[in-house]
């Protein structure tokens, strides 16, 4: 069925919401470590899961940085082909480095070439929406997300008001405004988890905001009438992993490594590092990194793991570097004091995340194999009856998730 009659239906059949989590709520237990820590009561997602389909976990794109996990959200490419390689903006030829926030703003850094399913769907007739998830200030092909909130600078992500208030904006919106499609992001339990570490008492006690405040997302839901007609998928970016402050990596200390042979750097955000070496040094500065430390992986662009879809792109420079989980990759100085962090290899399962959707298009009760965050494009396009852009996703990985169409969507 076309997407014209499946426009049609928008207004009594389908809504959407995406709501996404900064970083991962604790999959398992860990066994035999800190199990009371982790072992966070979580009523609201688990009644999700049973009127619902819960994946057993969902893998990240790499690099598992908030920027380049939820552009492949957004897209459904990995992150060498959407080119958000980073949460920070950077210029190899200058050496400037913008931080997160401001980074946010640079549409050029966003808009290369891949479109977020925001301006696809608009682009075919929907009305979209976004509060706070990244990628939501910059303008794509200069058209923009018919409404946003963006964060203010300095902006508080742990308060539950706050987020209740940024629920009974997206209720409005859905029923006043008439939107199809709403993405919405909670900088938490990343904030909280990077402060204290992923173990810690106040990360537990902001999962237990988390899974209060999906009751009240759920409650608002069919309070507002929208039960029988919003699908709603809440995931995460990524996961969060303890930092280890023993045996660290230290460049400045590596014997025969010097700053000096060095053009650009980004270091010192989490475990990924990005290196131009200056003219005739890249040899010499590979072979000294490559043997530093037995936790350190050091590539040469052209030879970086296949698998992490991470190198081919104009963005990325000639060495690449990345450590193993637990290990941060500190530069000049030791600048980074975090007690979580995440950036980790994509298959180390600390770096996994949640995936819970419910809705008239979900099946009841189900929990399917894990599967990659570049499929989640793909289904989103499916629910929303929209042509998908390219992308590296397949919809046959989530299909199974969906209800059987009775009449035209199954929908009503």
């Amino acid at each position: 069925m076309g997407h014209q009659a499946g426009q049609m239906l928008l207004p009594l059949g389908l809504l959407f919401a995406a709501l996404s989590l900064g970083s991962c709520i604790p999959l398992q237990r860990a066994p035999g470590r800190s199990k009371l820590l982790l072992d966070v009561d979580t009523p609201n997602l688990d009644t999700m899961a049973a009127d619902g389909v819960k994946a057993k976990y969902m893998s990240p794109a790499f690099i598992t940085l908030t920027s380049p996990c939820h552009f492949t959200l957004l897209t459904g490419r990995y992150l060498e082909n959407h080119g958000v390689i980073h949460n920070m903006w950077f210029d190899t030829k200058t050496g400037v480095k913008l931080p997160y926030y401001t980074t946010q703003g640079i549409s050029s850094w966003w808009d290369n070439g891949s479109l977020p399913i925001w301006i696809t769907a608009q682009r075919q007739g929907l009305k979209t929406g976004s509060i706070h998830f990244p990628g939501t200030k910059a303008k794509y092909q200069k058209e923009e997300v018919y409404k946003k909130l963006v964060e203010p600078a300095l902006f508080n992500y742990s308060n539950e008001t706050n987020w209740r208030q940024s629920i009974d904006t997206v209720m409005e919106w859905f029923t006043a405004d008439n939107l199809d499609f709403i993405t919405l992001y909670f900088g938490e339990p990343d904030s909280s988890g990077h402060k204290f570490g992923p173990e810690s008492t106040q990360r537990k006690n902001m999962i237990a905001q988390v899974d209060r405040t999906v009751g009240y997302l759920r409650q608002r839901i069919r309070e507002s009438g929208l039960e029988s007609k919003l699908n709603l998928i809440i995931t995460s970016d990524h996961g969060m992993e303890t930092v280890l402050k023993t045996d660290e990596i230290h460049l400045r200390t590596v014997s025969n490594f010097t700053f000096k042979d060095i053009d650009f750097e980004l270091l010192d955000y989490g475990p990924n590092g990005l290196l131009v070496p200056k003219e005739g040094k890249l040899e010499h500065v590979y072979s000294v990194l490559k043997s530093a430390h037995p936790k350190l992986h050091v590539y040469k662009k052209e030879e970086f793991p296949k698998r992490f879809h991470y190198a081919n792109h104009s963005r990325i420079t000639p060495l690449l570097l990345y450590s193993d989980p637990g290990y941060v990759i500190h530069g000049r100085y030791k600048v980074q004091f975090n007690k979580g962090e995440h950036g980790f290899d994509n298959e180390a399962m600390n770096m996994k995340t949640i995936f819970r959707a419910v809705g008239p298009a979900f099946k009841k009760g189900l929990e399917v194999e894990p599967f990659e965050s570049v499929n989640v494009y793909a289904l989103l396009c499916e629910l929303l009856s929209i042509t998908p852009e390219p992308h590296d996703g397949s919809l046959e990985v989530t299909k199974p998730m969906l209800r059987e169409p009775t009449d035209g969507h199954g929908l009503g």
